[in-house]
């Protein structure tokens, strides 16, 4: 995984696991893991931000034996969409999910390549909510444990595979 300066603008060190994805054996790997704790929580779904959530989001649905849920930002999904707004560190965006992907009661596993304020993600246990679904736990390959985003996600069961405790 590589460290990449001032990305997307200045003053942000962006952690870069797009690494991982040229390692087949490291992306299984780390696809399996987080599955296994998905199986672990019994979901029904997994919802993943775009895009690099996008990558092992599928692959885990389908090792675990769920559905996958495509959060995206504004005007991408074709149907009826719920909404909703949240801050990153380095400015403000929305994501949306299709208003039916999420059955009453379903399960849901949230997760993305990386925790980092926690933002995004509270952002998807929101939605999740919102939809009517049940966030059954927050999985991450990456943690950036010095920016505190599992404190933003204090209510949730979070499992990450790297955890870092300083940049």
């Amino acid at each position: 995984m590589g460290r990449v300066p001032d990305f997307p603008k200045p003053g942000i060190l962006f952690y870069d696991i797009t690494t991982l994805f040229l390692d087949s054996q490291a992306l299984r790997q780390a696809t399996e893991q987080v599955a296994e704790y998905a199986r672990a929580r019994e979901i029904d779904y997994v919802v993943s931000a775009e895009a690099r959530g996008f990558v092992l989001g599928g692959a885990v649905a389908t090792a675990a034996g769920a559905g996958f849920i495509l959060a995206r930002k504004p005007g991408k999904l074709p149907r009826e969409v719920t909404s909703v707004q949240y801050e990153l560190e380095y400015g403000v965006d929305t994501l949306e999910v299709h208003a039916d992907a999420v059955r009453d009661g379903a399960r849901v596993l949230v997760h993305d390549d990386l925790l980092a304020t926690g933002g995004t993600a509270n952002a998807l246990c929101r939605l999740v909510e919102q939809a009517g679904g049940v966030v059954a736990g927050c999985a991450f390959v990456i943690e950036l444990a010095f920016l505190a985003g599992r404190e933003r996600l204090a209510d949730y069961d979070v499992h990450s595979l790297l955890v870092y405790d300083s940049e």
